[in-house]
């Protein structure tokens, strides 16, 4: 069973965010998406200051086994990435929630509702299995 912090939002297509309170966010991909890539070898991070919206590519995680397009969940301006991924990607999957963080976003609106708290999220993964 996959770890689910439950002060995070999901989208379902497994990245997480966490809300700072201040109209940013920090997103990540979930313990589950890392557990289903396997050892992550590289992450492409988008640029700071790109403008993203809801559902858009903004990257791609790679790992021995595949690759998998990462979408944002939230619409926002890219104001941090997560360079330490550039040197050492596999702190995706040694700290998903922590230390492999993949940006951070000024969010355009708080709109946060509509992503998945974590049962939920932990809904549509039993339904995925």
């Amino acid at each position: 069973m996959s770890n689910l912090p439950a002060n995070l939002r999901y989208a379902p297509s497994h990245e997480w965010v966490l809300d700072h309170q201040d109209g940013t966010v920090t997103v990540g991909i979930s313990d589950h998406a890392q557990q289903a890539l396997g050892d992550v070898v590289f992450v492409e991070l988008p640029e700071v200051g790109a403008a993203l919206s809801k559902g858009q590519e903004f990257g791609v995680i790679e790992s021995v086994k595949a690759a998998s397009d990462l979408y944002s969940p939230v619409t926002g301006e890219v104001i941090e990435v997560n360079e330490a991924l550039e040197d050492a990607p596999e702190t995706v999957n040694e700290a998903p929630y922590e230390g492999g963080w993949i940006m951070k976003v000024r969010l355009d609106d708080s709109a946060l509702e509509d992503l998945l708290d974590a049962d939920a999220y932990q809904a549509t993964l039993s339904a995925e299995d």
